[in-house]
């Protein structure tokens, strides 16, 4: 047993190791499961990678934090192989360490799956659980994290931490300027300024317009694609396809594959997947095991089933519950556009229309047509369902924020609407909202320059905003 008396940071037991730049520590906390409720003592042990730079390793005491927190919902931050380069290395040279939080639910952070989910006993139970893995609750971990990582610094400022997020970390820190921002030093935000609403339907009203769009981009790239997705397309229409895993390969889930349009060089990943479907249909009249692999693989709902279960929740405020928004939206008013449906496409206007693909949107089918969804139906289902949802963000606080904000947003995103990211920055005092078309939603893995520029940002360097 480990002292409550000796500091996180001096703790012996912790294994570390180094990597190209810097030294990796792996620490567990444990957290409540609701922290607003000290009579549920349930905890979820949050696991986050401690990386000091290289030659350093003895002022952690002294240091200041930058707290990255991954895009999702529902994914894990993945252990660098060098910090070296990207926006690690940007981070490093503002003087800071760095601390990659799994947040709760992913990776090491009390995982949520199938398996992990049936200890908690009923469809109801499993559900009321889940419903605290939502952006309040990974801030509070956060805040608890820092509270004792940075325990026993003099002064209030060094007690802060920066922030940085990329996508849904954006909307997780725009919590944080709602709930702790007095905890924060300055917040960098990366294609996740999100939208102020109490339900998604507006998202989706702004983001398939973009989707369809892409489709058209997309098809004059390869224009030959029109032709070999229709004829997957009508495969896919006439065969039951099983995927390697169990899961079933359906047109509306080989649409899907669009999400990656919303990312650098997603176009050409999507082609490849397209060009290897299509010439094993010339050839054998069949999807080979290779290929629907490679789809599967192309594909995170059965890895992370937050991404799903939870992906609306996180637009749902004030008693509003999300009831699959992107597929009631879809049905009303696109529904003719991303047709699957091999009878019905034949049935547009124009039959030999390209068929699109569409883009980050969950739907109901989904829990049949995924492996592990499949498992986690009913407590999908409930979550949709749910009217229990909290505030996520004070406008309020927000509009009074004297902590320095910088926040990139990008002109072309699928993910995240910039029109509607655009009116949250203008809600945020001091808000330094740089809008581009130069990257799209993955801008902060492309390129150093987004950091560095958004560092820029805060520090008055760039006045032209």
């Amino acid at each position: 047993p480990i002292s409550a008396d000796i500091h996180e940071l001096d703790r012996t037991d912790i294994e570390s190791y180094y990597i190209p730049g810097g030294k990796v520590y792996e620490r567990f906390f444990d957290c409540p499961l609701d922290h607003q409720q000290t009579a549920d003592t349930r905890q979820v042990r949050v696991f986050a990678r401690h990386i000091v730079p290289v030659g350093k390793e003895d002022q952690m005491h002294s240091l200041p934090f930058i707290v990255y927190l991954q895009g999702g919902p529902g994914f894990e931050c993945s252990l660098p192989s060098s910090v070296k380069g990207g926006w690690y290395a940007t981070a490093i040279s503002e003087g800071f360490q760095l601390l990659l939080v799994d947040q709760r639910g992913t990776g090491l952070s009390a995982p949520i799956s199938a398996h992990t989910l049936a200890q908690h006993g009923s469809t109801t139970a499993q559900a009321e659980y889940v419903q605290h893995f939502r952006a309040d609750s990974i801030v509070r971990d956060c805040e608890l994290i820092r509270k004792a990582l940075c325990r026993g610094r003099t002064s209030a400022a060094s007690q802060k931490v920066a922030l940085l997020g990329q996508s849904f970390g954006g909307f997780c820190i725009t919590t944080y300027l709602s709930l702790f921002p007095n905890s924060i030093s300055r917040a960098l935000i990366t294609g996740g300024v999100p939208p102020l609403l109490d339900s998604p339907d507006a998202v989706y009203h702004a983001t398939y317009p973009r989707m369809i769009t892409r489709n058209q981009q997309y098809y004059a790239k390869f224009p030959r694609d029109i032709a070999r997705v229709r004829t997957i397309i009508e495969h896919l229409n006439a065969a039951d396809v099983v995927l390697p895993d169990g899961g079933c390969l359906t047109a509306r889930r080989f649409q899907q594959l669009g999400i990656s349009f919303g990312r650098t060089g997603g176009f050409d990943s999507v082609h490849r997947l397209v060009l290897r479907a299509a010439s094993d249909l010339e050839t054998a009249g069949s999807l080979s095991v290779s290929a629907l692999t490679e789809i599967a693989a192309a594909q995170s709902f059965d890895t992370n089933p937050l991404y799903c279960i939870m992906h609306e929740s996180i637009y749902c405020q004030n008693g509003n519950a999300s009831r699959w928004a992107a597929h009631r939206v879809r049905e009303a008013s696109f529904a003719s556009a991303f047709e699957h449906q091999w009878d019905r496409i034949l049935q547009r206007s124009d039959p030999a229309a390209p068929v699109y693909f569409t883009g980050e949107s969950v739907y109901p089918w989904m829990l049949d047509d995924y492996a592990e969804l499949r498992r986690l139906k009913d407590v999908a289902l409930s979550l949709a369902e749910y009217t229990g949802w909290g505030r996520l963000y004070d406008t309020g606080v927000l509009a009074a924020n004297t902590v320095p904000v910088a926040a990139v947003s990008y002109y072309n995103d699928m993910f995240v609407d910039v029109g509607l990211s655009e009116r949250t920055a203008q809600t945020i005092a001091g808000c330094h909202q740089w809008i581009t078309n130069e990257f799209h939603h993955n801008g902060l893995g492309v390129s150093s320059h987004v950091p560095e520029y958004l560092f820029r940002l805060l520090k008055g360097d760039i006045t032209d905003l």
